[in-house]
């Protein structure tokens, strides 16, 4: 349970969107470090630098009415703290889990975690049989993968992108 005791969901507005950005930028402002490290400045400027500033365009797809996403935000004491997008296919039962993030000025508090399980509430209530969430395995996204444990999400399949320079 987090430690925010007046922690609560809504679904995202419209005027959220440049909270939410801000929330974005800095939650995966390690991440990009870390594949900036692990992949070396040339390669993560050939192959990875693109799709990371292709996020934010990202995030507002996934707010749009007709993105198919729905986009929740956390919210304590009036503030958003994070955001998790959903998505339901109804024809196969399957809910996914996209883009999501949590202030990292409240990490550690159990927010995350709260988001997932507000996540798969919405995707139990609206018939989904099975949840499925999307992370990478480098030690940014090591918080991540707890949290995601941490909410029930068991089973996994390893994954790895490799790069060589030619």
């Amino acid at each position: 349970m987090p430690h925010t005791t007046d922690l609560h969901f809504r679904r995202a507005l419209p005027e959220d969107e440049a909270r939410l950005q801000a929330i974005r930028r800095a939650a995966f402002a390690p991440v990009f470090a870390s594949f900036r490290a692990i992949l070396g400045d040339e390669i993560y400027e050939l192959a990875q630098r693109r799709g990371d500033e292709a996020q934010e365009g990202l995030l507002t797809s996934l707010m749009a009415a007709d993105s198919g996403w729905e986009m929740y935000v956390a919210q304590s004491g009036g503030q958003v703290i994070g955001f998790v997008a959903l998505r339901l296919d109804r024809e196969t039962h399957v809910g996914e889990i996209g883009l999501n993030a949590v202030d990292p000025a409240q990490a550690g508090k159990g927010i995350g975690t709260a988001m997932y399980e507000h996540a798969v509430a919405c995707m139990r209530q609206a018939g989904m049989k099975v949840a499925t969430v999307g992370t990478g395995g480098d030690p940014s996204h090591a918080p991540a993968r707890r949290a995601y444990r941490k909410a029930g999400f068991d089973v996994e399949i390893p994954s790895l992108w490799m790069c060589r320079k030619l």
